[in-house]
């Protein structure tokens, strides 16, 4: 099978493009512009590790002005993973990229499969699309984004579902909550958290840390996104994927602390306009659909984490 990863040199990209390659009858085209939050010289080891398979092609150019025809001939499943991530960031004068990078590329690509004969289009969406809920929450839940992040990554969605209904592109919209591990972006928590006690410095924590998360560990997430290929009964359904452990903010900062023997020294900041008090996914459309289960608790996956850091930092 022939499958296009967009993204493919970021943090599940890559990640991913690793875990479809294991498959013998899989070529993978990889496309990224290497911007974003995660460093360059960051997605540059994830690339160069992957370009060194006889399997992936890495194509680096901008999705909004390469050349859609050419790169999509003869690509069978497209997994659309490249976007501007962050709530933080999308707030004021940065919000334009979000738009860019968000909208405008997603009904691109959308504009460009909408007559070729495509299995799947696999668009990776986020949790943020719900905004603030109580208890687990369905695919089917009422959806009212916090964030500028999150009203571009809900546009995204109602992009491919138009596209769905008037032009039959086969698309599956996979919502992530907070996906994290080796690889993950040096401005999400766990990566920042680690990187603070490790290295004796003020952890910066936003909010009095009772906020709490459906975390879900990198090989789960892919592992549920890597099944979307060959499950049947799939174009046009919405599918959570979570994690197998939900904590607050402060127990993570306490594992952490236990995990690598050093107390982190809080430093608490206003709570960040556009965060929700809680994630939680009801994964039941997910285990009955992908046969998806996760296995890796917090403490197993902040253990590959740290060790991670240490290795990139040099610690």
């Amino acid at each position: 099978m022939n499958i296009l990863v967009t993204g493919a040199a970021g943090f599940i990209g890559s990640h991913l493009c690793e875990k479809l390659l294991k498959d013998e009858n899989n070529k993978v085209v990889g496309v990224d512009t290497f911007i974003g939050p995660t460093p360059e010289p960051f997605k540059r080891i994830h690339s160069e590790v992957l370009s060194k398979h006889p399997r992936f092609t890495l194509i680096e150019e901008d999705l909004m002005t390469v050349g859609l025809e050419q790169m999509l001939e003869d690509i069978d499943v497209i997994y659309h993973l490249a976007g501007m991530p962050g709530v933080r960031s999308s707030w004021g004068k940065d919000f334009p990229p979000y738009v860019t990078n968000n909208i405008l590329v997603t009904q691109r690509l959308l504009e460009a499969v909408k007559n070729k004969p495509i299995k799947k289009f696999i668009y990776a969406s986020t949790s943020s699309v719900y905004g603030q809920t109580e208890g687990k929450v369905t695919e089917d839940a009422y959806l009212a984004p916090l964030s500028p992040y999150g009203i571009t990554k809900l546009t995204g969605e109602h992009l491919c579902h138009v596209y769905h209904k008037s032009w039959h592109v086969p698309v599956v919209i996979i919502r992530f909550f907070t996906v994290y591990g080796p690889r993950q972006r040096p401005d999400m928590a766990f990566h920042r958290f680690i990187k603070q006690i490790v290295k004796g410095e003020p952890v910066t924590l936003y909010g009095d840390g009772t906020q709490s998360r459906d975390f879900t560990f990198v090989s789960d997430c892919v592992e549920g996104i890597s099944a979307v290929i060959n499950k049947d009964g799939l174009i046009g359904q919405r599918i959570n994927l979570g994690g197998k452990e939900r904590a607050t903010v402060i127990e993570a900062v306490s594992l952490i602390e236990k995990l690598t023997g050093k107390k982190a020294v809080i430093r608490y900041l206003p709570r960040i306009s556009g965060e929700p008090t809680q994630t939680w996914a009801d994964i039941s459309k997910a285990q009955m659909l992908l046969d998806y289960h996760p296995k890796v608790s917090l403490k197993e996956g902040l253990e590959k984490e740290i060790e991670y850091i240490r290795y990139v930092y040099h610690l």
